[in-house]
């Protein structure tokens, strides 16, 4: 592995793995995932926009280590996360022969690893993945922790199973050909781990928000580095979210209630309902006297600076009704006997789970944020 290239572990026993991060860091897919195969052979899940950009250099690497790759493209869009695109995905697999020993490698954004993720969790009972994410979000996020899932008419991601990877591959490189758009998506989940419970790395984001939000290739390896040490602490201690793994949910109750609720489905962008989502916990917890208002300002003006709307009149999808939205809410998964939960913030770096928010002031609240 060449010396810009950064391991960072996830600590989970006998299904510990490292997230490899760094500049150039596809060109050395080959040799860094051969030591794990027992046959030369990898199916390779892969999103047709990342294949189009980044196909050549990961087919390249496969070839000069040796290993043939099976490629099954998967259609981009958040659509593709569902009943119908698990099936296309699993029968494609099953219609190019694989077999129990074999790997899958998802190839793509989010979407793509929590198909691929999941089809390998289930496909011949559960093969070995690897993921190589190809978004700033899938490098940050969803790539690392081992959660996969497709969603349905009920919610986002309500079904699906945890399935650790092998190993994760981040090359900031390929971050070059996002969108504006879908870089600045990404930076909400960076934003996010500060937040939560590290005002030193808030701090850092905060004061690099304009350069992050530009793209600097400097700037998203340490962000990218951090936010991965960040998330792989709370999953090992955490693995299966029966604890404070629910933390990195943060903003996340009210995100997946906009991406119900949208227009049009798919037309609000992740990242930036988890943006949007964020800056309303924070508002939410002032409102509620548990947060100082300087506190949550200082919080929403970092998540704009960073190219993230903050005000939801103004989201993709807008206009959102609050009828809706309280629905959407109803159904998250981490609400239990009938009480809504959600993560809440006493201040920067000092999120925490509260399980028993009352229906009738989320309500009161949601009608400020739409009307």
């Amino acid at each position: 592995m060449s010396a810009g290239l950064t391991r960072v572990p996830v600590q989970l026993g006998a299904r510990s793995y490292d997230v490899v991060v760094g500049e150039g860091a596809l060109a050395e897919a080959g040799s860094l995932i051969a030591p794990f195969l027992s046959r030369k052979r990898v199916f390779v899940a892969a999103d047709e926009n990342a294949e189009s950009l980044h196909g050549h250099i990961l087919r390249d690497a496969l070839s000069a280590a040796g290993i043939e790759g099976v490629w099954v493209r998967v259609p981009s869009g958040e659509q593709q996360k569902s009943f119908a695109g698990i099936e296309a995905m699993l029968d494609a697999f099953l219609a190019k022969g694989i077999e129990r020993k074999d790997f899958i490698v998802a190839f793509g954004g989010g979407v793509v690893g929590d198909l691929a993720g999941f089809a390998a969790a289930i496909v011949k009972r559960g093969v070995d993945f690897i993921q190589i994410p190809t978004t700033l979000l899938s490098q940050v996020d969803s790539s690392v922790g081992g959660k996969t899932a497709i969603n349905t008419a009920a919610g986002k991601n309500l079904v699906g199973v945890f399935h650790q990877p092998r190993l994760v591959i981040a090359d900031i490189r390929v971050l070059k050909t996002l969108p504006v758009r879908e870089l600045r998506a990404g930076l909400a989940e960076v934003v996010k781990y500060g937040l939560i419970d590290d005002t030193e790395f808030f701090e850092w984001v905060e004061a690099n928000a304009a350069a992050l939000g530009a793209g600097e290739p400097s700037l998203l390896v340490e962000a990218v580095r951090r936010s991965v040490a960040a998330k792989a602490a709370v999953v090992a201690r955490d693995e299966h979210e029966t604890g404070d793994r629910a933390l990195l949910n943060l903003g996340h109750t009210f995100a997946h209630a906009i991406e119900a609720c949208a227009r049009m489905y798919g037309q609000v962008l992740h990242g930036e309902a988890v943006g949007a989502g964020m800056a309303a916990a924070f508002r939410f917890s002032t409102k509620l006297g548990l947060c100082p208002g300087q506190d949550s300002e200082r919080a929403v003006k970092a998540i704009a600076v960073l190219g993230l709307e903050t005000d939801w009149r103004k989201l993709p999808g807008a206009p959102y009704q609050t009828a809706p939205l309280l629905e959407a809410m109803r159904h998250d998964k981490k609400n239990s006997g009938g009480t809504l939960t959600f993560i809440l913030a006493k201040g920067i770096g000092q999120s925490f789970i509260d399980r028993n928010v009352d229906a009738a002031q989320v309500e009161a609240f949601l009608e400020e944020l739409v009307r």
